[in-house]
């Protein structure tokens, strides 16, 4: 039994239940708007002049198609603008058609890892550690005088600084043990105090004074002396100079299984990635009189299309004394270059919107208006 199907007669029943997603059925603008489409469309392709061969439901059908396709371009766009700050948003939040504020924490998130290194604002605990330094010996392995020892880990630990340093210049003015003698007459000499009383008179010499007798020390330590530094490798450290005494060298590290324990790092239920940020279909009721009739345009493109393939499966119908040719290559061939210029245009109008360009835009304004500020006389004032 073969079955007829009624062409277009200009009227529609319920958009409601004639969608095949039925995405906004539920919205009141979207039912009223449905019926008008339709009509408007059917107009376009010729209606009542010539028969229109599809039916409401194929014309809701587009509608919610380009309400669909105008969501996804959108949504599309804005998770690429807004994917820095959406980044371990609660993926419970729906985003879409939402003002996304710009954030620095995923900028922090990332540099808490350099952080880490830098021994900066860390995630991680830092530990201090200690060994023993004998005279004469320069080459020491942490891992068998400290870590098998106090720090019995697995997997070991990470040196991030150890505590080798040059005696500061400052206290190597004089020898802090001189008293008496030469020594003790060198030393008020230097302050002004010689041949007289410290408490009855003295000459304060300038803060220069000091810092160049810094430098002078400082300078002799680097070009005359063996200067203080180490060599780590592997926890193999090397202490140089050569140790003249015995003392205790302290380190800072981190365990390596803190460093390698990513549960603290990573968050669940959160948005990573594109394919996890939740921009949703657009509410259609919320969508602008501009984006509507982007709408409108595109729904007409596919339903010029759709009726294009439904005439195209037969090019011509014979008539006594002839065939009638039907235009569906054509009507094909103008709906698919509708939709392209269409889609051209709504992506090229989303670029010229991104934050980028609205602040490429802002900062030449203010260099047009700074211009123009320049070029205003200036008022002359007589006293």
């Amino acid at each position: 039994m073969s079955t007829t199907y009624a062409l277009w007669d200009g009227t529609s029943g319920p958009i409601s239940g004639s969608t095949p997603f039925g995405l906004y059925d539920t919205d009141v603008i979207f039912q009223a708007d449905g019926p008008k489409v339709a009509n408007y469309c059917a107009r376009k392709l010729g209606y009542p002049i010539v028969d229109i061969e599809l039916q409401s439901g194929s014309f809701f059908t587009c509608f919610e198609e380009a309400i669909t396709e105008y969501s996804a371009q959108v949504n599309q766009f804005n998770i690429k603008d807004n994917l820095l700050s959406a980044r371990g948003v609660d993926t419970g939040s729906n985003l879409t058609q939402t003002n996304i504020a710009t954030n620095m924490s995923s900028i922090v998130q990332l540099a808490e890892g350099y952080g880490n290194e830098a021994g900066l604002y860390s995630n991680i605990t830092m530990y201090t550690g200690s060994i023993e330094i004998s005279s004469s010996v320069q080459d020491y392995d942490i891992k068998t005088l400290y870590t098998d020892v106090y720090e019995p880990t697995s997997d070991g630990i990470v040196i991030q600084k150890v505590h080798h340093y040059q005696v500061p210049a400052l206290v190597r003015f004089f020898d802090p043990y001189a008293g008496t003698g030469a020594g003790a007459f060198n030393m008020l000499s230097e302050f002004g105090f010689s041949g007289m009383s410290p408490a009855a008179s003295f000459v304060l010499m300038p803060m220069f004074e000091d810092i160049l007798r810094m430098q002078s020390i400082e300078f002799n330590d680097t070009i005359r002396r063996s200067a203080y530094s180490f060599y780590l490798y592997n926890n193999k450290l090397k202490i140089f100079p050569l140790p003249k005494s015995s003392f205790r060298l302290y380190f800072e590290y981190y365990k390596k299984s803190d460093i390698n324990d990513i549960t603290g790092i990573y968050k669940t239920n959160t948005m990573s990635d594109f394919s996890n940020v939740t921009y949703n279909n657009m509410n259609y009721s919320k969508i602008n009189d501009v984006g509507k009739q982007w709408i409108r345009a595109y729904t007409y493109a596919l339903t010029m299309e759709l009726l294009g393939n439904i005439r195209n499966k037969y090019s011509s119908i014979p008539i006594p004394d002839g065939d009638i040719t039907l235009d569906g290559g054509d009507l094909i061939s103008n709906g698919q270059s509708s939709r392209e210029i269409l889609m051209s245009q709504l992506r090229e109008m989303l670029e010229q919107t991104s934050k980028k360009a609205l602040m490429e835009a802002k900062a030449e304004e203010a260099e047009h208006l700074e211009s123009t500020l320049q070029r205003i006389p200036l008022k002359i004032y007589i006293g």
